[in-house]
């Protein structure tokens, strides 16, 4: 196939998926949640409208047209997906594909029916991809590798697929700054990056840096509407839990019953809970924000010119990599 062949069969997928009716979503909401009790419909529903966005003729070819894709040498390329949101392993999926390459997809347990009902549709797009497609467990065969996992994960992939040409990915979380003039509905906004997916993937913002003197009651007022949060019964289970060993261990929080807040200089914080650390100048706050660069996936920031504004974290362009590191650079460089 052409690039311009692939571009149209994802496009086709873009539209079919923006004309997903009530009946077939809710059906695959319901497998997918009892798969992955996380995975809500209305989660499903925020995935599936990110993808949409960036899966239009006109995207895929803007965002290609800065590589060289066509005549490039066809390779096997083995992906490892997470599972921790749903369909986070798309977006390797597409960008193998798009490179012409074929693709050894690890499904993560968590996370299989939902890529693999976009594999279904896809192939009965465009049926060349048909031969392109395959999964594995055990992985083998393969020219290159891209893999998503924990911090402990990561090491196990360096070491077993040191010696293929590989992206491999670590943990990383996403960040809030607070200028001090936000709005209520300002903060509102910002919920959408702090809840959506219940804090489980790596652009939400589990850190929030404000200025000194800052009222965190602010926060609060502005989160009430997502309160309905804790009604899932893991998301509860997981306020309980930190609450408790909070109040054991003495260590002063704040609560609203449904989210706790945390002065805390770590970035990763526990689901249903949110850290935040005070700044002294935009300076300053400069400097931690490059100091642990390496743990961010993204900034979020209201100010003028910033590239990820309040409630944009998981709606991120086809164009915003993983770990900043170009999928597309990568696996067209393969010899």
């Amino acid at each position: 196939m052409k690039v311009e062949e692939r571009i149209v069969a994802f496009g086709e997928l873009g539209r079919f998926l923006g004309n997903l009716d009530e009946e077939t979503l809710q059906s695959l909401a319901l497998s997918a949640r009892n798969e992955n009790p996380w995975f809500t419909e209305e989660s499903i529903r925020m995935a599936v409208s990110g993808i949409t966005k960036f899966l239009t003729p006109e995207s895929l070819r803007q965002w290609t047209s800065a590589y060289t894709l066509d005549h490039q040498p066809s390779r096997q390329i083995a992906v490892v997906m997470a599972g921790n949101i749903p369909l986070v392993g798309f977006h390797d999926f597409l960008c193998v594909l798009i490179t012409g390459h074929s693709i050894l997809i690890k499904k993560s347990s968590k996370d299989g029916v939902l890529i693999s009902f976009l594999v279904k549709q896809l192939i009965e797009i465009e049926p060349r991809f048909e031969s392109l497609i395959s999964y594995g467990d055990m992985l083998k065969g393969f020219d290159a590798i891209i893999a998503t996992g924990s911090d402990n994960a990561s090491r196990y992939f360096e070491y077993y697929f040191a010696k293929y040409p590989h992206i491999i990915r670590k943990n990383r979380t996403s960040v809030a700054v607070l200028r001090g003039n936000e709005s209520e509905a300002d903060l509102a906004t910002l919920g959408i990056d702090v809840f959506t997916y219940f804090g489980l993937g790596c652009r939400n913002v589990s850190k929030l840096f404000v200025p000194e003197g800052y009222d965190l009651g602010r926060i609060y007022r502005g989160w009430d509407s997502f309160r309905e949060v804790v009604n899932h019964h893991k998301y509860a289970n997981n306020y309980d839990y930190q609450k408790s060993i909070l109040l054991v261990s003495q260590t002063a929080f704040l609560d609203n019953g449904f989210v706790i807040l945390q002065e805390n200089q770590k970035l990763v914080s526990p689901i249903s809970v949110m850290y935040y650390e005070y700044y002294s100048s935009p300076e300053a706050l400069e400097q931690k924000l490059e100091a642990s660069k390496d743990k961010i996936q993204c900034t979020v920031d209201n100010i003028e010119g910033s590239p990820v504004k309040f409630g944009e974290a998981q709606f991120p362009d086809v164009r915003d990599y993983a770990d900043q590191v170009d999928t597309l650079k990568f696996l067209t460089s393969l010899s």
